[in-house]
């Protein structure tokens, strides 16, 4: 979806929010039916999560999905009451060989199959696992790219484009319209 596209669907989207712990939460219903969930540092509106939610084809409630952020650690409730719970994960990388294969698995991928594709690239001598679904199908610069090592985790850091940092401000912009709720126990009142 284009910059702009996300941002209208953004603004389309009936908006819950709630200040609390130094966090602004949002809570988002589409037109469509689909829910997210987000929480920005109340001081820097940094993004800190956000995860989705679909309605099954029956109607009831999924599980939510991770998106951005880390999951929260067992019972910490951090997007609200016991009703909103975050996925375990992130996509976890694993390898498990067969007696006939190598076999990779990444688990936590909510998308369907067809979502995904699976190449080698002969030239680099690797498997490329990549994913149709695009949210704002900019083109890449490697100059943004950056990485580094620390605590036995490798940290990979993508500069934002600057229409992805002019399209946050105008969504940040339009979070600060929605009538917000003070409080610690939970409790929001809609815009």
């Amino acid at each position: 979806m284009a910059v702009t596209g996300w941002l209208e669907s953004l603004r389309a989207a009936e908006k819950t929010a709630l200040l609390q712990d130094g966090k602004r939460k949002v809570h988002y219903l589409f037109p469509d039916g689909k829910e997210m969930a987000e929480e920005y540092d109340e001081k820097t509106s940094e993004l800190l999560v956000r995860k989705w939610r679909v309605k099954s084809a029956l109607g009831a409630l999924g599980q939510w999905q991770l998106e951005v952020g880390e999951p929260a650690p067992p019972g910490a409730g951090s997007l609200g009451p016991e009703l909103i719970k975050e996925s375990n994960a992130n996509p976890i990388f694993m390898r498990k060989d067969t007696k006939m294969n190598f076999q990779w698995r990444i688990r936590n991928l909510p998308y369907p199959k067809d979502i995904y594709s699976v190449c080698v690239d002969q030239k680099e001598r690797c498997i490329i696992v990549r994913t149709t679904n695009k949210k704002y199908q900019l083109p890449l610069d490697d100059s943004s790219l950056s990485f580094a090592h620390a605590n036995c985790t490798l940290i990979i850091s993508y500069q934002k484009p600057k229409e992805v940092v002019e399209a946050e401000s105008e969504l940040q912009k339009e979070l600060k319209k929605v009538k917000t709720a003070h409080g610690s126990d939970g409790d929001c009142k809609t815009q």
